[in-house]
């Protein structure tokens, strides 16, 4: 497959998924019936009513959590392993090719060719998929150890397929640049394998500070980016810890409403803070990589969207619901 197609795809793919919530989002009488789907789709857990049909224990987030690490695990071996064969490509240390690529949060990986190019983008895939992986360990994590689903909390089965779309579609979009190089890469290999057998094929060595020290020479913008990831990776966890107390037993039925951390401020934290995991990867390209920005623009639309349901089910749940409380942005949504 061409490079360019598969970029194509992908973008094609986010704007599919996006369009519709946008378009459902606009405020006129004619597309009500488009919004009452969607809403269907994206209701789960507390907001989505008994009668709905097509419906799967919400507890299944757990097989698309489970799909995700295994896919961002291996293309970020198989990415790290084709930018490991280009670790020559590698300029020294400080060694920036002009003022200004220091100055916009360029790197000390020379990309003046495109064969030096490609080892840069590899390598800030690389950078990328660390920071991916993290985030699905935890979700893997916290659908075991932290969330309590109630035997009666169920989701659409069509949000339960956009979730194995969603976390096939994101790790490969952040390595969409490369990821046709890393799979012909990978076709070479097992060829060689193939043809010339486990004792003829040639031993890698692997130094330490040469698998990782391309990933220090990438530009501040990355390490920006990565500050931006943590910031709303410990914000995430924080406020799934709060949604699981709020369950000490599995068959307890009765909500309340959460409190701490952002909480204070929005009704759905973790939605907010997940908009910030994804905004961390836009600022870590530099805001140059279109695949990203779709990619980005699908988790503003498509959480936003739902945040919204969120807000109005508390605010009719409750009373005493918080009035200073926005569904997702502060000051804005």
């Amino acid at each position: 497959m061409d490079e360019g197609l598969l970029l194509q795809m992908l973008r094609l793919a986010w704007l599919a998924a996006t369009l519709p919530i946008i378009i459902a989002s606009i405020p006129t009488s004619n597309l009500t019936w488009l919004r009452r789907t969607l809403i269907g789709f994206a209701r789960r857990g507390k907001i989505m009513h008994s009668s709905q049909k097509f419906t799967i224990p919400q507890r299944f987030f757990l097989h698309f959590y489970a799909v995700a690490v295994v896919w961002t695990t291996l293309l970020l071996v198989a990415t790290w392993a084709y930018a490991y064969s280009m670790v020559p490509l590698v300029a020294e240390p400080f060694s920036y090719s002009t003022i200004t690529s220091f100055l916009t949060g360029g790197s000390t990986i020379r990309t003046g060719s495109a064969k030096l190019r490609k080892g840069y983008v590899a390598w800030q895939s690389v950078f990328m998929l660390l920071l991916m992986e993290l985030q699905v360990l935890r979700r893997l994590y916290e659908s075991i150890y932290v969330f309590n689903y109630s035997p009666s909390a169920r989701m659409h089965v069509f949000g339960y397929l956009l979730g194995y779309f969603f976390y096939i579609a994101a790790p490969l979009s952040l390595c969409g640049d490369c990821a046709v190089e890393v799979f012909n890469y990978l076709g070479n290999l097992l060829t060689e394998f193939i043809v010339k057998g486990k004792n003829q094929m040639q031993v890698t060595e692997l130094e330490f500070w040469q698998v990782v020290n391309p990933l220090f020479r990438l530009g501040w913008k990355h390490w920006i980016g990565a500050a931006v990831f943590i910031w709303g990776w410990i914000h995430q966890l924080q406020c799934h810890k709060i949604l699981g107390s709020l369950r000490h037993s599995r068959q307890a039925e009765e909500y309340v409403i959460p409190r701490g951390d952002w909480f204070e401020i929005v009704s759905s934290p973790h939605y907010l803070s997940e908009i910030v995991i994804y905004a961390s990867f836009v600022v870590a390209t530099g805001g140059t990589n279109l695949t990203i920005w779709l990619l980005f623009v699908f988790v503003v639309a498509n959480l936003s969207f739902a945040a919204v349901e969120t807000h109005s089910w508390y605010r009719q749940k409750f009373e005493d619901y918080p009035s200073n409380r926005f569904a997702i942005i502060p000051f804005i949504l």
